[in-house]
């Protein structure tokens, strides 16, 4: 059973960072592009970031560019979202997705709250 696992969100003041994690089970987590989405409140799904298997090749919205970092470590099955200088447009329920650029199961996701 795939399952996608995240954790890292919390409440953080404007110019602050997270770091999330998506703890990966369930597939041969090497061999598969991932992707992180987001959710603000009352807005519709929006693609972030996204990174290839073997972690040479990534990508990000524009909205997050020098801003947020994507890296995995296949050894450790684990997908990561570095987010720095956060704002209150970032707030948003984050979601690991596996695959990229197409992408299929989803984690339950992190609240991410920026807000002083």
């Amino acid at each position: 059973e795939v399952q996608l696992v995240e954790s890292g969100g919390g409440l953080v003041q404007p110019g602050g960072s997270l770091r999330l994690s998506c703890a990966a089970s369930g597939f041969s987590f090497s061999t598969y592009g991932m992707s992180w989405v987001r959710q603000a409140p009352g807005k519709g799904l929006e693609w972030v970031s996204g990174i290839y298997s073997t972690g040479a090749g990534k990508n990000y919205i524009d909205s997050v560019k020098g801003r947020f970092t994507i890296s995995r470590d296949n050894a450790k099955n684990t997908l990561y979202l570095q987010m720095n200088s956060l704002n209150p447009a970032d707030t948003a329920v984050y979601y690991c997705l596996r695959g990229f650029p197409n992408y299929d199961h989803w984690g339950q996701g992190t609240q991410v709250t920026v807000s002083s």
